[in-house]
């Protein structure tokens, strides 16, 4: 872990690509803290499920009664073939599409969790360095009390991020993501039908392999998304914008989401190898992105903070 120093900050969007839910800009003040260096990894995750036995949201088969809550009252049951133990792989579209519709590229593939990222002909061997995926706010959760550790709250992940910048868009600085040599695990070229492997890796790739920010942290930027503890609510920024600033904000009491009013969301930071410009510049340290507590995909993992 590395031992992030406490300070004040201006947090939310820095430029023209920034969401409604990036603002207001608001000062927040957070204390020192410590922070895993790079994502959990397949390997670390491994001895987690080795000593506790634990099964991940992603191996079990999906509860209806549960899930019902999060969708609108009257919403049929889907089929048996779908409530099955999966998780969400992503397929490459075979041209243009619409990238509101994100069914084009997303595919929920049975028996896809940690151990098989691309379905169950796919396994991790090799890749013991890579972070861990398919994995939801429950499974991050269950892994920090094993391993003694938290998830981080939103405002300390972009803290960290920022890696002691101030008010810039990226942990690297300025330079757009495409400009100079590769500085993060993106998608380069037409999202989501055609990679040009600029940075050599097509899915994710193993943590360290990029340069760290000034904290000496590992893919803040792009590789995978990762979970924080904070509910999201979509006005939250503007209760806690005081002229003063704020002291460690933990978050909304409740989720706010108008896209999914009956849905639990919490905020994942970071963006993932499949971020792009034309998507969702999920790279960039303010960039905000909300998912439903059972979420598990190929793109989703964590990293761990700890209190002094």
């Amino acid at each position: 872990m590395v031992w992030i120093p406490a300070g004040d900050f201006m947090m939310g969007g820095d430029n023209k690509q920034a969401s409604a839910d990036e603002f207001p800009k608001h000062k927040v003040r957070v204390n020192g803290f410590w922070i895993d260096q790079t994502e959990v990894t397949n390997k670390q995750f491994a001895a987690f499920i080795n000593a506790t036995g634990y099964q991940t949201t992603a191996e079990r088969k999906p509860n209806w009664e549960e899930l019902k809550r999060q969708v609108p009252p009257g919403t049929p049951k889907p089929p048996d073939s779908v409530l099955v133990a999966a998780s969400l792989v992503f397929k490459p579209a075979k041209g243009k599409v619409s990238l509101n519709d994100y069914s084009q590229w997303w595919t929920w593939q049975k028996g896809a969790d940690w151990k098989h990222p691309q379905g169950p002909k796919s396994n991790i061997a090799g890749k013991e360095n890579y972070p861990v995926v398919h994995i939801s706010f429950e499974d991050a959760l269950a892994y920090c009390k094993w391993a003694g550790k938290r998830l981080p709250t939103e405002a300390e992940w972009e803290w960290a991020a920022r890696g002691g910048l101030k008010n810039n868009i990226y942990p690297w600085g300025n330079e757009p993501v495409n400009k100079g040599k590769p500085k993060a695990n993106s998608w380069q070229g037409n999202f989501p039908y055609k990679n040009t492997l600029a940075d050599k890796f097509y899915a994710s790739a193993p943590v360290k392999s990029f340069n760290p920010n000034a904290y000496g942290l590992y893919d803040m930027a792009g590789n995978v998304w990762e979970w924080c503890a904070d509910f999201y609510d979509y006005q939250y920024y503007s209760t806690i914008n005081k002229p003063n600033g704020v002291d460690n904000p933990k978050g909304p009491a409740i989720s706010r989401d108008p896209d999914e009013p009956y849905a639990v969301k919490h905020v994942v930071r970071g963006g993932s190898f499949l971020c792009n410009d034309s998507y969702c510049s999920g790279y960039r340290v303010a960039r905000r992105m909300k998912t439903t507590e059972d979420s598990s995909m190929e793109h989703l993992g964590f990293r761990c903070a700890q209190d002094k």
